[in-house]
């Protein structure tokens, strides 16, 4: 058929593959041309739909004959094409009111967290053992802690009782895991996590980090999702570098002035934080985001901490029966345990800062042992690394327990914690790198405790066969 209103042939067949496309598709019961030909039809009872420009025509025609005095409504009706519209249905239908629009129901919003997703503390502890050596105390405190503040989150709206958040203030010395704790519990809560350095941070208008950094680098983590990122983990590391300076006359723009400024912070408000920027200006938008929700876990080395609880300790008078040594708590290893509220504030923390931490816990100093079994027992141990770059190369890695004891014994006197560990095996692993790619029929390698301590070189075993022991390269 040829269409009267566009230079085309619509044939049936044209019709029929258009549906299967697109489904069957209305048309005009007087013009036949289609709705995406004529534009949106109008409904009539028994199926029948007209096109805008028939209707418009039809009232013009009969707007002509009214005029012209000779309107006969049974002439209308035995026009072609208008005999089987129902005049008195279309009538009705338009002076119908229209209907409003009905508004789509709004999608019941997922809450964030679910109350039955969230581990128990003792399955978060044993994840945590599969990567941390020892520091039990220390993983207990922040399962309980982190189990504690996304029940507080999940049960926000379930009843008028508010729970109270628990920040935690974590002390330990350097190379202790302060850092790697927190890193391995963000990943397995699956949380945004940010790690921030308190080195940095300075007052408002000073150069440097504004306090309200920490924040945005959450929101970054978090893909800019303002509601994700309220729920989200800050360690703020380094902690111990702001505290009150000592016997100054200056302004402490990087001190007790950005303690100050983190009081609001670490108990909850609404902060205005750039976006993809750590100070704000008139080219970077800003979005708020409430720290009600967002736990803080601040952490620091806090050296010379030490001889405060020393002082504090010795406090009884160094003459007499019941005199106290000085020395007593020298080679104390569980010295750090003891702290108190009024040692960190002798340090140079502020009371109002301490308060909004309300749990402090402390991390164990490394021991031989403890440095023994973080070469070769967590998942992603420093050996087991070593062990996959040579299996590459087809070539069998191992370690004498004396090799073990050595390394560690290195470290300790190194007195940089679990850090020491990969700058030593660097070390000695650097010839043994280099060479083992460039024999073929080398098939196994033994580090031995002669070859760390010097006075020897590591077994060299070929494949199948095994030859006597090489010198180590001076």
């Amino acid at each position: 058929m040829t269409d009267k209103y566009k230079d085309e042939i619509i044939t049936e067949e044209d019709r029929e593959q258009d549906d299967e496309k697109h489904g069957p598709e209305k048309f005009c019961s007087l013009c036949r041309r289609t709705e995406s030909q004529a534009g949106k039809m109008i409904d009539l009872p028994n199926n029948i739909h007209i096109c805008s420009d028939c209707m418009q025509k039809s009232f013009d025609m009969m707007n002509q004959q009214m005029n012209k005095g000779n309107f006969n409504y049974s002439d209308l009706l035995n026009m072609p094409g208008v005999s089987m519209i129902d005049l008195t249905g279309l009538q009705n239908q338009m002076m119908q009111p229209k209907k409003a629009p009905q508004k789509k129901k709004e999608k019941q919003k997922e809450p964030v967290l679910d109350l039955k997703k969230i581990p128990a503390p003792h399955k978060i502890k044993a994840s945590l053992d599969e990567y941390v050596i020892g520091q039990e105390y220390a993983k207990k405190v922040m399962s309980v802690a982190v189990y504690n503040h996304y029940k507080r989150v999940a049960t926000d709206t379930m009843d008028e009782i508010e729970i109270e958040k628990s920040n935690m203030l974590m002390i330990g010395p350097t190379g202790c895991g302060k850092t790697y704790l927190v890193k391995t519990l963000a990943r397995l809560l699956d949380v945004p996590l940010a790690i921030a350095d308190a080195t940095s941070l300075t007052e408002a208008g000073y150069i440097g980090d504004d306090i309200e950094s920490v924040v945005s680098k959450l929101l970054a983590a978090a893909d800019n999702d303002v509601e994700k990122a309220e729920h989200g983990i800050i360690f703020i590391d380094e902690i111990d570098k702001i505290a009150k300076k000592k016997n100054t006359n200056q302004r402490d723009v990087s001190g007790e002035a950005v303690q100050q400024g983190m009081l609001k912070l670490l108990e909850g408000s609404d902060v205005e934080v750039p976006v993809g920027a750590n100070s704000k200006n008139a080219m970077v938008p800003l979005v708020t985001v409430n720290t009600r929700n967002i736990l803080f876990i601040c952490g620091g080395a806090f050296p010379d901490l030490e001889n405060i609880i020393k002082e504090r300790l010795n406090k009884q008078a160094s003459i007499g029966f019941y005199a106290d040594l000085k020395d007593k708590y020298d080679n104390d290893p569980h010295l750090l345990e003891k702290v108190t509220v009024d040692d960190l504030r002798s340090f140079g923390m502020i009371p109002e800062f301490l308060g909004r931490l309300p749990v402090i816990f402390t991390l164990d100093g490394l021991s031989e042992e403890m440095l023994v079994k973080i070469l070769r027992e967590p998942r992603n141990a420093i050996l087991k690394q070593y062990q996959k770059l040579l299996a590459l190369d087809e070539v069998k890695l191992e370690f004498d327990e004396g090799a073990l004891h050595a390394i560690a014994k290195m470290a300790m006197e190194k007195k940089t914690g679990a850090r020491a560990l990969r700058a030593i095996l660097e070390q000695y692993m650097l010839d043994i790198m280099y060479e083992i790619p460039k024999d073929d029929s080398i098939g196994q390698v033994i580090i031995t405790r002669e070859y760390i301590e010097g006075t020897g070189g590591p077994r060299i075993l070929l494949r199948g066969q095994e030859v006597p022991l090489l010198e180590a390269a001076q």
